[in-house]
């Protein structure tokens, strides 16, 4: 299930940077969830100059880059994770590519595990497996 979405500015960034906040946002996520690194998918997906605006202003036309990002998490996560993911990847976007904390926007969506699958099957049923794996483990 851990997805994060960096929607960023084309041209604002070098291949190191998205490198770098790729794989540095795929180990917050593990550690914060406590998942297996297998599970994460990270993702950026870049604009156009002409396609952003922040405060009405196009990026063509000087206005800052302010990027957004968005991920996703089955609803049951703690509030805690999620705002130390929030929190999380505002810092890699702020200190990885130098971006004003306060221009970076963020948002957590939750999905019901009933409405997403993994390999064609329902997390509901996958989390049910995996709660009992780790019950038959613990009384072994």
């Amino acid at each position: 299930m851990p997805i994060i979405h960096f929607h960023l500015a084309e041209g604002r960034t070098s291949p190191e940077q998205r490198r770098q906040l790729l794989e540095q946002a795929s180990r917050l996520y593990a550690e914060v969830l406590a998942c297996p690194m297998d599970r994460v998918r990270a993702f950026i997906q870049t604009f156009p100059l002409d396609q952003c605006a922040v405060a009405g202003t196009l990026l063509a036309d000087g206005a800052p880059e302010a990027p957004y990002f968005e991920f996703l998490v089955l609803e049951g996560r703690p509030l805690d994770q999620r705002q130390r993911l929030l929190t999380g990847f505002t810092d890699l976007v702020a200190t990885i590519l130098g971006v004003e904390r306060g221009l970076i926007r963020g948002h957590c969506k939750r999905v019901r595990p009933d409405e997403w699958c993994i390999g064609g099957r329902m997390a509901d049923d996958l989390r049910r497996a995996d709660i009992a794996a780790f019950n038959a483990r613990e009384s072994a």
